[in-house]
């Protein structure tokens, strides 16, 4: 299914399990995956980072979820793109494509935000959820001009260091590489992916994206799901107002969705959070085989990192696998 994965679960405010399994690669004599070993998060950056700075912004007065994306971006203009706000931005419904291959023939973020803006939206902003991740990178762009930073440098210091969180962020340095889990032997780079963002369009956008782009370890990210367990403090200080939280972990009300504000939620029977999890709980999936669950009713998390594109994406088991890692946390937990 997947060479190797790092497994972690807390309750309450500790971490009560951390446990590598397999190796890096399918190859004789590949190393052995360890509790510290880097994964290349996807689109867990969505939570960790893009939703982290929103809450952020929003707690200190200067991001507004109500008002149009075009005051913050006035490049994304014109028709019913007047109407998308940054809350349909956050629950993917702001009408976006879902995704485009823009990395084939566009860099960096000007040139990003001008293709996005000639897209025309496929639906009423609000009427519907799609996952979208020109949705998410048009979001970015608001941030940091908002911010005054770009991604990487606002998470290293409002999210990350504070945190105590050393081994994640973007753009890992290359004296990290042998740590990490390689992901794909990738046909357009021509090259096995190995410390170097798997998504093509964050690869095009620098490797800095709101979408994809962090890299992590389970014992990272087990103090980012200790801290929203804790509504939002950390270390005697709050990093987020329990209220925002609680806003943005709310189902979005877009009918039919299970996104709220940034986060998603448990969905359905075939779920990839298994059927035991609270439906309030939230978190997210990554593409390379991440996923982070936060059981905020019941006060725990479980995390499964895993390098499930390696040697080529289309794992078709790794849904079940999630489902079957969250329900076993549940039964064990419940002890």
């Amino acid at each position: 299914m997947f060479p190797g994965a790092v497994v972690a679960i807390g309750k309450d405010d500790a971490v009560v399990h951390v446990r590598g399994f397999g190796r890096l690669t399918y190859a004789d004599g590949a190393p052995s995956v360890a509790i510290d070993t880097i994964y290349d998060l996807a689109s867990l950056t969505k939570v960790l980072v893009t939703t982290m700075a929103a809450m952020m912004l929003v707690d200190e007065g200067r991001l507004d979820l109500e008002v149009p994306v075009r005051s913050l971006v006035p490049e994304f203009h014109g028709g019913d793109r007047d109407l998308v706000t940054a809350a349909h931005l956050l629950s993917h419904s702001s009408g976006l494509p879902a995704w485009a291959a823009l990395y084939r023939d566009t860099q960096g973020r000007d040139e990003f935000v001008r293709q996005i803006t000639a897209f025309d939206l496929e639906r009423e902003p609000g009427a519907a959820s799609v996952y979208s991740d020109l949705g998410f990178i048009l979001l970015g762009v608001a941030l940091e001009r908002v911010a005054g930073e770009t991604l990487d440098v606002f998470a290293s210091r409002r999210i990350f260091g504070p945190l105590g969180m050393p081994d994640t962020g973007y753009l890992p340095a290359p004296s990290l590489h042998p740590r990490i889990a390689p992901t794909e032997d990738d046909p357009w780079r021509g090259r096995r992916l190995q410390g170097e963002v798997h998504d093509e369009n964050a690869h095009a956008l620098g490797g800095v994206a709101a979408h994809a782009g962090v890299f992590g370890t389970a014992p990272d990210l087990s103090r980012f799901a200790l801290m929203v367990l804790a509504g939002g403090r950390w270390d005697g200080r709050w990093l987020v107002a329990r209220e925002t939280l609680d806003r943005f972990a709310a189902l979005c009300g877009v009918p039919g969705s299970s996104h709220g504000l940034g986060w998603d939620h448990p969905s359905g029977a075939k779920s990839a959070a298994g059927q035991l999890l609270a439906r309030s709980s939230i978190g997210h999936l990554g593409f390379t085989g991440t996923s982070i669950w936060i059981d905020r009713e019941h006060r725990f998390f479980v995390i499964l990192l895993a390098n499930s594109v390696h040697p080529v994406r289309g794992n078709e088991g790794l849904r079940e696998a999630r489902a079957a890692l969250a329900d076993a946390a549940v039964l064990g937990l419940r002890g």
